[in-house]
């Protein structure tokens, strides 16, 4: 192997060895950074599109069990349509929310590891809390999370068991009889839609803090 015999040229190799590697690890840092904010991008863009679903089946339930529906077959349509769609939205919100999770797990893991890495006590103080302040913000999505996926999946079982229901039966009497567990369903939308824009609240205030500070990981 060559040996550099010139010490200048030494410097400089190592000097250049010493950039390479910060530019990865700061690369790897903003990369993961940019990970975790783009699956909140998704998931918030999930909420806003389910929101308006939400509404869009309260509406069609509503107008299918109305008493003097004249077209029960063109109602019973327009909300099944609807529920199909809010069974694929759950699947890809559950998809979405479980990458966001992973990803900051993956943000806040890589963060810990390297917890005492700055010999200056300053930066060693400012790092500890803005990784404790990011930190709490982020603990609120997954709680939030965690309400929201179980609602989800309660809710999409009851618009999909009436749709089941109500195929078998589409008669006056047979649409009457339903007609408690119709507004117990849709007040569990509005449940649900509650518990969506609690996570979006959650969602929006990490976005906005991750934003304003520019922050990423070494």
């Amino acid at each position: 192997m060559k040996k550099f015999t010139n010490p200048g040229i030494a410097v400089a190799v190592l000097l250049l060895a010493i950039t390479i590697t910060a530019a990865a690890c700061s690369t790897t840092g903003m990369q993961r950074s940019e990970d975790v904010q783009s699956g909140m991008r998704t998931v918030d863009n999930d909420i806003k599109l389910i929101v308006v679903q939400l509404d869009a089946i309260g509406a069609s339930l509503d107008e299918l069990t109305k008493p003097g529906q004249a077209d029960v077959k063109r109602a019973f349509e327009v909300y099944s349509n609807n529920v199909s769609k809010i069974e694929k939205m759950e699947k890809n919100f559950s998809k979405h929310a479980n990458q966001m999770t992973k990803s900051g797990k993956k943000y806040f893991d890589a963060w810990d590891k390297d917890k005492n890495q700055y010999d200056n006590p300053d930066l060693q103080r400012r790092n500890d809390e803005r990784r404790a302040a990011l930190g709490n913000i982020y603990d609120r999505i997954g709680e939030n999370n965690k309400g929201v996926k179980e609602a989800f999946r309660t809710y999409v079982s009851d618009v999909s068991e009436l749709e089941s229901f109500i195929s078998n039966d589409l008669t006056t009497k047979g649409i009457t009889s339903i007609a408690s567990i119709s507004d117990r369903t849709v007040r569990n939308g509005s449940y649900l839609k509650n518990e969506l824009v609690n996570l979006q609240s959650a969602i929006e205030d990490a976005r906005a803090e991750m934003t304003q500070t520019g922050i990423s990981m070494n």
